[in-house]
């Protein structure tokens, strides 16, 4: 798979793998207060709860059967981590699913990010569509854990394998994978923010090549 990034530098080699993913954060990086808006922020009284969001209609998110994005142990026995790994999983999902679409806007992008999140998650993706590229093959995502900030705040962070995942070239069919001797394991750092909704909104991404092992 071909090695994109979610920062606002496009990576140099085009045989690196997927979602290298995104960094920082900037002056909008906010959770957006209502699903599908792009302003506000949390409630400050707002109680972090798993129940808060319990009402709120997600979108529904769809990937194709040639792309396989797995969650392994994605539980946790607390409510409000659940919650937490709950929507960050779906955020991973909706990036690629409108990847496989060849789009850069869907209502569960808008739902899972904040206003930066969501520059931040388009860019990546346009480094798919711009080229033509879509995505296939297995990812698992391992090794969650989930870091409770405050109240309307968390950090998630996860590790993925790239050793079975591929870009595709819509026209030509092409595929393409990590180049030989690249390390497949990539850890991530996920920074969330609960809006009103509690909902827990992607608001930037770190990465980091070889930091995992399976």
């Amino acid at each position: 798979m071909a090695a994109r990034t979610w920062t606002l530098i496009t990576a140099t080699t085009t045989a690196a793998l997927l979602l290298t993913a995104c960094g920082g954060s900037g002056a909008d990086d906010k959770p957006d207060a209502t699903k599908g808006a792009a302003t506000g922020s949390p409630s400050a009284t707002a109680p972090a709860s798993a129940s808060a969001s319990s009402d709120v209609t997600r979108p529904t998110v769809t990937l194709p059967n040639s792309f396989k994005l797995t969650f392994q142990s994605w539980t946790s026995s607390d409510p409000v981590k659940q919650a937490v790994l709950n929507d960050g999983k779906e955020q991973l999902r909706a990036g690629y699913a409108a990847i496989t679409a060849d789009t850069t806007n869907s209502k569960a992008l808008t739902f899972y990010n904040t206003r930066a999140g969501l520059s931040q998650v388009q860019q990546w993706i346009k480094t798919y569509t711009d080229k033509n590229l879509t995505v296939i093959g297995k990812l698992p995502v391992y090794d969650p854990k989930v870091n409770i900030v405050h109240k309307n705040g968390a950090t998630l962070s996860y590790c993925t394998d790239e050793s079975k995942a591929y870009s595709k070239d819509r026209k030509t069919g092409e595929e393409e994978g990590n180049p030989a001797g690249m390390n497949p394991h990539v850890y991530y750092v996920i920074t969330l923010a609960r809006n009103a909704d509690g909902v827990w909104q992607t608001m930037s991404a770190q990465s980091q090549r070889g930091d995992c092992s399976q």
